[in-house]
Formats: C-alpha cells, structure tokens, sequence
C-alpha cells in the first residue's frame, strides 16, 4: 500500500496540530486540583486502615494438637500406625498366623498359644524385671 499525497498532506497537518498543542499546556483548574487530592486522600486512608496489623487469629486446639506432633504428614503416620495396631489388636492370633503364612505361631493343636518369645526370637522378655534379688 503506498501512501498518496493527500495522506501526506494529513500527515503535515496532524504534525502542525500536534505541535501546537505541546506547545500549549493548560493548567488545571483549581476546583479539579482540590478533588483530586481529597481523593487521594481517601484513597489514602482506606489503605492505612488495611494496612493495620491485625491480631493472628488463634488456631484450633486441634491444629495446635497436629503442630505439636509435627504437623499434619506426621499426624497421618500416627493416625495409620493407630488404626493398624488396632486392627491387629482385634485380628485373632490364628487369621494372624494365616496372614504370617504361618511363621508367627507354631502348631499348637488347634489352639493359638504365643508369648514374647515367639515374635521376638532371642529376647527373655520381661524376665528380668521378674527375678526377685535382681542385681
């Protein structure tokens, strides 16, 4: 597209009105000053007053409880160890044997017998608390 002597002449023209209007800086009017500072003003203010530091609000006893812990991943932990010892705690020995593949309890003759001894191999147990003169 190429441009035609009258888009230069527009041109021209737009350059001169241009010009005389840098050249021309009207002051605002004393009234347009005044509201805008009152405005500002307010703006002002309402940002003061949002600005105030509030108090934190205090968290929930059970934030507090999970923060202590330490924090809600290592609350998840506890609260799955808790459900898994509970669910052992309610399984009898002989569905825990069958889940053990039947390494946990010896053969007893149909009856589940087990002590300290039986999971933990190598360990007297409480034993040495029971002594009496112990050392």
């Amino acid at each position: 597209m190429s441009k035609t002597e009258q888009d230069l002449l527009s041109n021209i023209a737009l350059d001169e009105i241009f010009a005389a209007g840098r050249a021309e800086t009207p002051a605002p009017s004393e009234a347009l000053l005044a509201r805008i500072l009152a405005d500002a003003q307010g703006v002002q203010e309402a940002g003061l007053a949002a600005a105030r530091p509030r108090a934190a609000p205090r968290p929930s006893p059970w934030a507090r409880f999970a923060e202590a812990l330490g924090g809600w991943t290592s609350l998840a932990g506890l609260v799955t160890a808790t459900l898994a010892g509970v669910w052992l705690g309610f399984v009898s020995p002989d569905q825990l044997n069958t889940l053990s593949g039947g390494l946990l309890l010896p053969e007893t003759g149909g009856t589940a017998i087990y002590a300290l001894e039986d999971i933990l191999p190598g360990d007297d147990g409480l034993a040495a608390f029971y002594e009496e003169g112990g050392q």
